[in-house]
């Protein structure tokens, strides 16, 4: 079963401590930004500007990334 964690960047599963969001890649590019996602978990990214509208679904092998109009991430891209 599941553990409760206190950090949440990451969670407990059977599998073992998993993050869950990126909040060290605000500021980066979004190619940055899927890189160092990519690397933490195996999963699809999807990029967005920060004030599109999208799909409230929820899906726990992908990462959105909001961008700003420079293109870095503008909030902590998380699972969902």
């Amino acid at each position: 079963m599941a553990e409760e964690q206190k950090n949440p960047e990451t969670t407990i599963n059977e599998e073992g401590p998993k993050k869950t969001s990126w909040p060290e890649v605000v500021g980066l590019t979004a190619d940055e930004a899927e890189k160092k996602i990519i690397k933490d978990m195996l999963c699809f990214t999807e990029v967005h500007l920060k004030d599109q509208p999208v799909f409230c679904d929820y899906c726990d092998k992908r990462v959105r990334i909001f961008v700003d109009s420079d293109g870095k991430v503008a909030y902590t891209p998380h699972v969902g």
